[in-house]
């Protein structure tokens, strides 16, 4: 089996510095350096597609422009690429959100994936006039991807829930494939709608141990369930010719963190009531000092940033190494980012992926198959 891998669209704005912002934080002011229009992110999503890259996550949330609508018209503008749009279900009904996928499927040619958020900020949930609590938002995602399961599986659905409630709701086209369902969250009833609902399970780039103990927590919850999932890993990659390269950027990088911005950030995302945000925080600290949490794992973006705050480090067979490390485990897809995005995508493109096709790891995935030479007798 290959390994998959995806890239990230900066819609918050893309740099040669950290983006910042996300979890109820704004954007910082990098974001203004490369603004993310169509034309932009297009070259992104094509260099992606051109080196390997089955996909392409877009995030939500009010620091970004809105996935649906930025990847519907980025699409027009690659051949192959998966877009993995993220969305919150709490901000539309599940039955129009079953016929969008259903249409983008259609207009696309099938290259969608859903990354289901539940959301984990409830000041900015109310902002959006979702005024329920962390654990009712993901009962209400539980019931929400119920129904649209149903949907695509063609179904007529009647249901009266908690916080849901459809009547005569079907599909007059269902998509073809059905979306795959991407999902993250690390605590105890995330888990069950995860269980219950997705196809990948989705974590943050913790180390390789805690990496670990989710899977198997996870997994055996789905077991219970009778499902099997596939597991994926979001993280940030700095890879370079060398490990000096790669940990000079780093450094690099970490210098031009404003302290100022430093401390707003960190004061915004104490607040967050995700306990996969409170898990990256640990890793860090809040601090500048070790921030190598295991070999080429670095903690340094969660200082400025929301959400996946780790990154690979290191030369490009040692990202390889780590790659494999957390294949081992189980996960056998990457969503991954760097800055800018235009310029990683290409350094871990034709730096790791090729050695990870030596490891027979990876293979292009829209590479055509080899045709056999032809046999021609001799006759000499």
């Amino acid at each position: 089996m290959s390994l998959t891998f995806h890239w990230f669209l900066p819609t918050n704005g893309d740099s040669r510095d950290v983006v910042g912002g996300g979890h109820g934080t704004p954007t910082t002011a990098s974001g203004r350096d490369r603004p993310p229009t169509v034309a932009y992110l297009s070259q992104i999503a094509r260099a992606a597609e051109d080196l390997g890259f089955l996909g392409a996550l877009t995030p939500t949330g009010a620091w970004c422009e809105d996935a649906w609508l930025t990847t519907a018209m980025v699409s027009r503008h690659t051949e192959r690429l998966k877009f993995l749009v993220a969305f919150r279900p709490g901000f539309v009904s599940p039955t129009l959100a079953a016929q969008m996928a259903s249409s983008f499927q259609r207009q696309s040619g099938g290259w969608l994936l859903l990354n289901v958020v539940t959301g984990g900020e409830s000041h900015e949930q109310r902002a959006y006039g979702d005024f329920l609590d962390k654990d009712a938002r993901y009962r209400r995602t539980g019931e929400f991807l119920h129904i649209v399961r149903e949907l695509w599986d063609g179904k007529t659905v009647d249901l009266s829930g908690e916080h849901l409630r459809v009547e005569d709701a079907r599909l007059t086209r269902v998509p073809d494939p059905v979306p795959d369902v991407y999902f993250g969250g690390s605590s105890p009833i995330a888990g069950e709608v995860a269980a219950r609902h997705a196809d990948v399970y989705l974590t943050w780039g913790e180390p390789p141990a805690q990496v670990a103990e989710k899977i198997a927590w996870v997994r055996g919850l789905a077991a219970a369930e009778g499902r099997t999932l596939r597991f994926g890993i979001r993280l940030h990659v700095i890879t370079r010719d060398t490990s000096e390269q790669a940990w000079t950027e780093a450094r690099r990088l970490l210098d031009g963190f404003d302290p100022d911005t430093v401390r707003s950030v960190q004061a915004g995302l104490a607040r967050s009531e995700s306990q996969g945000q409170r898990r990256m925080l640990a890793l860090h600290g809040g601090g500048r000092d070790g921030l190598e949490i295991h070999p080429n794992l670095w903690a340094g973006i969660g200082l400025v940033r929301g959400g996946a705050g780790t990154a690979l480090v290191g030369s490009h067979e040692e990202v390889a190494e780590r790659i494999e490390e957390y294949h081992a485990l189980g996960i056998d897809e990457f969503v991954l980012s760097g800055y800018p995005h235009l310029e990683e995508a290409y350094w871990f493109g034709e730096g790791v992926l090729p050695r990870l096709a030596e490891r027979g790891l990876w293979r292009h995935p829209f590479a055509a198959p080899a045709v056999p030479a032809l046999q021609v007798p001799f006759t000499g």
